[in-house]
């Protein structure tokens, strides 16, 4: 019964010091919590508009660094805000607006089905093309001659599948004229600052 006796407590004792060696072993699959809040060597992330912004850390607030990428500024010194651009751009609008009526009315007499070949101008559209155009045109005395009788709409003596105004004169002679050439000298005469380049960018060449 001694030896009996003597075997348990030899056992118990072996059972406990193999706990105790089992507790005094750390676990591999352990993770060190504190690794994560405090990281010693950030990462950092390369974002697509080329701004590097540390990575997300987890703290005991929640997630910190998430700062949003700034976008690229735009350039000051783009040809769009320059002082002088800007009033190249006024004046522009207003020449437009100067002349845009008189040449949306041109073209409707040259263009629509309002006048045949050949055919002389309401008294109206007379007034506004010798006032508005004519007048205005570099050789308009030579075009008038003796004596001006109308105005008309026929072919182009060259280009026959166009047509442009004629001034029909007292002597029963009639001769062509553009009405572009008239717009070009209004402008030059009108807006003398600015004529030269808005007819390069706005008239084709005559």
């Amino acid at each position: 019964m001694a030896s009996a006796g003597t075997l348990l407590r030899l056992r118990g004792f072996l059972f406990l010091q193999a706990r105790a060696l089992r507790a005094a072993v750390p676990r591999r699959c352990s993770v060190d919590i504190s690794s994560l809040q405090s990281p010693q060597h950030p990462e950092y992330a390369v974002s697509m508009l080329g701004v590097t912004a540390p990575r997300a850390t987890v703290g005991g607030g929640g997630l910190r660094g998430l700062t949003p990428p700034s976008l690229p500024k735009q350039k000051e010194n783009s040809c769009e805000y320059h002082p002088d651009y800007r009033r190249w751009k006024d004046k522009e609008g207003e020449i437009l607006l100067d002349i845009d009526l008189i040449k949306f009315r041109t073209k409707d007499i040259l263009h629509s089905d309002r006048y045949r070949d050949g055919e002389r101008l309401s008294v109206e559209d007379e007034k506004v093309v010798v006032e508005k155009l004519l007048a205005y045109h570099p050789h308009s005395e030579d075009k008038i001659g003796c004596g001006l009788n109308s105005i008309m709409v026929d072919r182009h003596p060259q280009f026959r599948n166009s047509r442009c105004l004629f001034v029909v004169r007292t002597d029963g002679v009639w001769i062509d004229f553009s009405y572009q050439k008239c717009l070009r000298a209004y402008i030059k005469e009108k807006y003398p600052s600015h004529a030269e380049r808005f007819i390069k960018e706005h008239f084709k060449r005559i």
